[in-house]
């Protein structure tokens, strides 16, 4: 049997499914037809039901939950591992100052990596008065800041690592925001198969995606070629620094903690209108 599965070209999502697509684990009779896009690009393949199996934003989540349930493997859940949101070095100052004075918030335009990413979320928790967006893809926003194109940037991904040798400068760590207002893990993005396909499926989906993640925590060199291939980082350090904080325990699986921070961030963003409420259970059963 032959699944669509979507993910991102990033270093976490290569390492977590290289074994998977690569034949290093046994999948069971299932075969997998691949394509690699950027997170606002499967989040709208979602909206549409196109994959069978993708990866998405917990924001976009809400949105297709009568569509697709969530895997408890293959998560993107931590501390310290949030959006950033910064601005060019020299114009910090400015800046900060208009952030404080809700007057001069929405003449600020800020490049955002996507209408229905937890970063723009987090963002609209954090600064609701923050209206004049640009939906842009996320490595594209260093250079709109440098150029000018746009005042703020919210960052993901390997960025947080390199933005600083660019000459840009941190506002907000959006993510510590989150952990001191919940004292939760920040949910970033979740593996989700259709509920079309049987119970047995997907949950046959899940144990070859936790198998997955465990063969590349035993054996994290494995997939380096297949990681460097998609980085847009190429530095091997960087790429490995960005492993280390978006796959962890909560990627093997959501256990207790991983599922109360996904269900706080659902609640609030409900509470907030930010999404519409939903009756439909989250996860594959």
């Amino acid at each position: 049997m032959k699944l669509t599965l979507g993910f991102s070209p990033c270093p976490n999502d290569t390492f977590i499914f290289d074994a998977l697509i690569h034949g290093k684990i046994d999948t069971e009779g299932l075969t997998f037809d691949v394509s690699f896009d950027d997170v606002e690009t499967l989040n709208q393949k979602a909206m549409h039901g196109e994959l069978d199996i993708t990866k998405l934003s917990f924001h976009a989540f809400a949105y297709v939950v009568e569509k697709y349930a969530l895997l408890n493997a293959g998560s993107a859940l931590g501390f310290g591992v949030g959006p950033l949101l910064i601005c060019k070095k020299e114009k910090a100052e400015e800046i900060e100052a208009k952030l404080k004075s809700v007057q001069d918030n929405d003449s600020l335009k800020v490049g955002i990596p996507g209408k229905y990413t937890t970063a723009n979320f987090l963002l609209g928790i954090a600064y609701p008065q923050l209206l004049n967006k640009k939906e842009m893809v996320f490595s594209e926003i260093e250079n709109a800041l440098l150029n000018e194109e746009i005042d703020l940037g919210l960052i993901i991904h390997e960025n947080r690592f390199t933005y600083q040798d660019k000459g840009l400068h941190k506002i907000v760590d959006l993510g510590s925001y989150w952990e001191q207002l919940t004292g939760c893990a920040i949910p970033l993005g979740g593996i989700v198969i259709n509920r079309k396909l049987s119970l047995k499926i997907q949950q046959k989906v899940n144990r070859l995606i936790r198998k997955s993640v465990e063969y590349a925590f035993a054996n994290p060199k494995s997939g380096i070629e297949f990681i460097r291939q998609h980085a847009q980082e190429m530095d091997e350090g960087v790429m490995y620094k960005h492993i280390k904080l978006y796959v962890n325990k909560y990627s093997i699986d959501l256990g207790e903690e991983g599922k109360k921070a996904i269900d706080t961030l659902f609640e609030k963003a409900v509470k907030n209108e930010v999404i519409p409420a939903f009756k439909q259970n989250l996860y594959v059963g």
